[in-house]
């Protein structure tokens, strides 16, 4: 069987290309995004939170997955520090919910989002890497939270994802003393899905969209949506959404197509890779 050269990423026009923090580039249905600081280890300041919200919500239409990256020797050093201004408490709360709603964007948006990370994946970071569906880490990532030393406390949804990846512990560890993780003990205590070597996260990250891009659309969106929200309700409600979400996916067109290919022999049966 012969395998379909993968097409080149080029880049996308319209509203997208003009975002300066962000490169957006497409193949096929895969859009990458890539932070584009790379002179601030890719620092989140209020326009790039601004862009990656915008380009979340504005994704190409056949865009089916999305790979995260950063430019230059990291993936993301946290919140831009240099930009960091005294706000009184109202808006500082203003500001923290707007890093909300641009993670609340990736996490429940419309596609699923792999994030590739080396170098730093710090605070802000780590943050926006948790609210990625899936995380490849090279063996150059560090996780850190260094909030706990600069007096301030996480401000985009940390305090919600980064324990249910590592545990309360680990998170309240790195908080109060500083400790840093690399990458196989991001990996061993479950903040990393894939680790791959120098240099190799980005074809890793691509090779996931692109098998991620085949599945059903319905199935991804109960993968993405209502599966997060089962695991935090009742076992009860959670069965009972369980079901409606089952109904919906395997009775969609697409679902029903999968399911005659399999009986009939045209789809491949489950194997290790």
């Amino acid at each position: 069987m012969t395998t379909a050269t993968p097409r080149p990423f080029t880049p996308v026009a319209g509203l997208l290309a003009t975002l300066d923090l962000l490169r957006v580039e497409q193949a096929g249905p895969v859009t990458h995004i890539r932070l584009n600081r790379p002179a601030k280890r890719n620092a989140i300041n209020d326009g790039l939170i601004a862009q990656l919200h915008t380009a979340f919500l504005n994704l190409p239409e056949a865009t089916r997955a999305v790979v995260v990256s950063g430019e230059g020797d990291h993936f993301c050093a946290g919140l831009d520090l240099s930009e960091l201004v005294e706000r009184d408490i109202h808006a500082a709360v203003l500001h923290s919910r707007g890093w909300h709603a641009a993670f609340e964007s990736i996490q429940f948006g419309k596609v699923p989002v792999i994030a590739v990370l080396h170098g730093a994946v710090v605070g802000g970071g780590l943050e926006l890497a948790a609210a990625c569906h899936i995380r490849v880490a090279e063996d150059s990532a560090y996780f850190g939270l260094p909030e706990g030393q600069r007096g301030i406390f996480v401000g985009g949804g940390g305090s919600v994802r980064i324990p249910r990846l590592m545990g309360t512990a680990r998170m309240t560890d790195m908080m109060l003393t500083g400790r840093v993780f690399d990458a196989d003990q991001g990996e061993r205590y479950g903040v990393v899905n894939y680790r791959v070597g120098a240099g190799e996260g980005l074809a890793k990250g691509i090779a996931l969209a692109q098998k991620i891009a085949g599945n059903a659309p319905m199935t991804a969106f109960a993968v993405m949506h209502a599966l997060p929200r089962i695991v935090e309700m009742s076992p009860a409600e959670g069965l009972f959404t369980e079901s409606l979400m089952a109904s919906a996916a395997s009775n969609t067109p697409e679902a029903q197509e999968r399911l005659r290919a399999f009986l009939e022999g045209r789809a491949g049966k489950v194997v290790k890779e």
